[in-house]
């Protein structure tokens, strides 16, 4: 395994230097409160551990000039983003900047020994390319309910043949480096908040419309799981008690009215009933239809696109105001596969939010698309393991007016 920072004033340290990137040795000291002796201390321990690096001298400050120091430049995370049809992995800096990066698809369904081959054929395929010989760590996003604590899916309703089976565990061994697993929508807000739109907003709500529906709730700056990591399953809220089944085995959930899925059922109804030309044309000529065929229908206009992407806004507005309403989020980020519908679909949710919830909670109130876009899942994955290599426990208190 990786060396890891010894104490809480060098895991502080860690972590400014990935998300501020380098810095003086004065400006960490005055960023985390040490002394100058102690913070050169601290940094001289993690050059040894081979954490940190001299990346130059500072602009001088009326003295002698400080060095700037930087993580250092053989730190790598993997990331892996697992979906419902394709999977995603990328090997990053400590300042979770993406290196290198390799994509295939493949359908979850297929069962976590085949996906999981696949993850670790394509991560030793990167790690080959860089030269690697350690890894610091992975974080892994999977497209179902997650027990943080033990790095298994449970029960997750697209994958069958996951339920408890140990991708952290087994990931772990593969790959010789701290392995977390979590559910692929809090991942994602994690790059969100990592490196978009909610980089500076502490509490926001990151939803994901894909195969499936989900959110992502952040409180003070981190992610709220719940007691068994199941909070923010919003796909499966009943929006309809006579509505169509789901995969879940309820009915009228709201994954089942515009998850992917449902967009594609519809969109082929649509096209089968002769109220979308454009949509039989693609059907007839593909045999199936996507999310990205009903935005190339919406691009022209097309009726019965709109009046499916007019629906599927409403039902998701419907739910996410009585997020609103109870949570009072800073911000509310929309992204996924079907999020490409774009502006459409954005435009609707945001007339249901802004109509149906207290106008105390969204007087402040942004609703936009993410700009990371398939990003999300792999800084976010790179993010979720960070976190713990760079772990931060609270430094021990101090007097009034006392330095350390």
């Amino acid at each position: 395994m990786p060396v890891r920072p010894e104490n809480a004033y060098q895991a502080r340290l860690l972590r400014l230097l990935r998300d501020e990137g380098p810095r003086s040795r004065a400006e960490l000291g005055e960023a985390v409160g040490l002394s100058r002796s102690k913070v050169a201390s601290e940094l001289d321990r993690l050059t040894e551990l081979g954490l940190v690096e001299s990346a130059g001298l500072a602009a001088s400050r009326g003295g002698r000039r400080s060095s700037i120091v930087q993580l250092s430049s053989d730190i790598r995370f993997v990331a892996v983003d697992i979906g419902a049809t394709s999977i995603d992995v990328a090997v990053t800096t400590g300042q979770l900047e993406i290196v290198r990066r390799a994509s295939e698809p493949l359908d979850v369904s297929q069962g976590p020994k085949a996906v999981l081959s696949e993850v670790l054929r394509l991560a030793e395929k990167l790690r080959a390319e860089e030269t690697l010989h350690d890894l610091h760590g992975a974080g892994v996003g999977v497209p179902g309910p997650v027990s943080f604590r033990d790095g298994v899916p449970v029960s997750p309703p697209i994958m069958p043949g996951w339920h408890r089976f140990p991708v952290r565990d087994v990931l772990t061994q593969a790959l010789g480096c701290p392995v977390l697993v979590d559910n692929d929508v809090n991942v994602m807000g994690l790059g969100e908040r990592h490196a978009g739109l909610a980089r500076s907003v502490d509490d926001f709500l990151f939803l994901k419309i894909g195969t499936g529906i989900g959110a992502a709730l952040f409180v003070d700056g981190r992610c709220y799981r719940g007691v068994d990591g199941s909070a923010g399953d919003i796909g499966h809220i009943s929006v309809d008690a006579a509505g169509p089944p789901c995969a879940c085995g309820n009915i009228g959930c709201l994954e089942a009215y515009f998850g992917g899925a449902a967009l594609a059922r519809d969109a082929a109804a649509a096209a089968r009933s002769g109220s979308s030309p454009f949509l039989a044309e693609r059907l007839a000529r593909a045999g199936q239809l996507t999310a990205a065929d009903v935005a190339h229908a919406v691009a022209t206009g097309d009726p019965a696109a709109m009046e499916l992407i007019r629906n599927g806004g409403r039902r998701v507005g419907q739910v996410l105001a009585g997020l609103v309403s109870f949570f009072n989020p800073g911000l509310i980020v929309i992204g996924g596969g079907v999020a490409g519908l774009g502006h459409a679909l954005l435009a609707e949710i945001r007339a249901v939010v802004y109509r149906r919830s207290l106008p105390l909670a969204t007087s402040n109130l942004p609703i936009a698309l993410s700009e990371l876009g398939k990003d999300a899942g792999v800084v976010g994955a790179a993010r979720l393991i960070s976190d713990q290599v760079f772990a931060v426990e609270s430094p021990p208190a101090l007097l009034p007016g006392e330095r350390v």
